[in-house]
């Protein structure tokens, strides 16, 4: 039986890191992986990714130690199962703004009894021969707070069964709240929004989790949040050449 190592350390209440990917390699995935990122996010929301890369990248990561973990093109029953049919342990869906969003994406993650997920995970195999005993339990399942609207509704949205925690988008949160984060005023009350969410999943028992970056990751776990992803691939490698050459000069 695999484990979703990531899911395990979530549940003792530790936080768990990992990185989103957004070029498309499969490669950088596996890399990646290997620096020890508790997860590795694939993106297939805004990223360069098809199907056949994306399941190669949940491959790499597996072999190199980390948890796959997919953010989904949409919320979608046949998009969200394909994904899954490729390899990966846990699900970040966007634009998840209604309690009937959750439930349709819950719909789509787990197999009957506690879900409708079709089976046939025929790109899942490395997972093992047990793999359909197993994934219910260590499925992860994260909904994407990013609007006002979902903030609002965010207690009912987490309340939701087969729901385990979110993600909040602080990007797309601010656009729709129509803030400028240059304004010291603005970023107060975005970061207020924010642990609005935190607040809620502390209610409903479900993990508080978020789209950070490298300067602000470890403040955001010091308030609350436990599913944390540090910045992207293309992020970081230009930063860190960036820093490089900085050094150099």
């Amino acid at each position: 039986m695999a484990k979703n190592q990531t899911k395990t350390k979530l549940l003792r209440g530790e936080p768990a890191y990992g990185i989103t990917l957004t070029l498309g390699s499969p490669i950088a995935a596996e890399v990646l992986a290997q620096a020890g990122f508790d997860f590795v996010l694939v993106d297939n929301q805004h990223g360069l990714w098809d199907e056949n890369e994306t399941m190669m990248a949940f491959r790499g990561i597996v072999l190199s130690g980390a948890t796959p973990m997919l953010r989904a093109q949409k919320n979608d029953y046949y998009t969200v199962g394909r994904a899954l049919d490729r390899g990966a342990l846990g699900v970040v869906a966007p634009m998840i703004n209604t309690v009937e969003d959750a439930q349709e994406l819950a719909r789509a993650v787990r197999y009957p009894p506690r879900g409708e997920r079709s089976i046939g995970p025929f790109g899942a195999a490395f997972h093992g021969p047990d793999y359909l005993r197993w994934f219910n339990d260590e499925a992860y399942l994260a909904v994407q707070i990013e609007t006002i609207a979902a903030v609002e509704r965010a207690e009912a949205i987490l309340a939701v069964d087969g729901v385990d925690g979110c993600w909040v988008g602080p990007t797309d949160l601010a656009a729709s709240m129509g803030l400028d984060l240059t304004v010291a005023a603005d970023r107060k009350l975005h970061e207020e929004t924010i642990l609005r969410v935190v607040a809620a999943c502390q209610k409903t028992g479900k993990i508080p989790g978020i789209a950070g970056r490298p300067h602000n990751s470890a403040d955001w776990v010091q308030k609350g949040m436990r599913f944390v992803t540090v910045g992207s691939d293309g992020l970081i490698l230009g930063e860190r050449a960036k820093a490089i050459l900085s050094e150099l000069r």
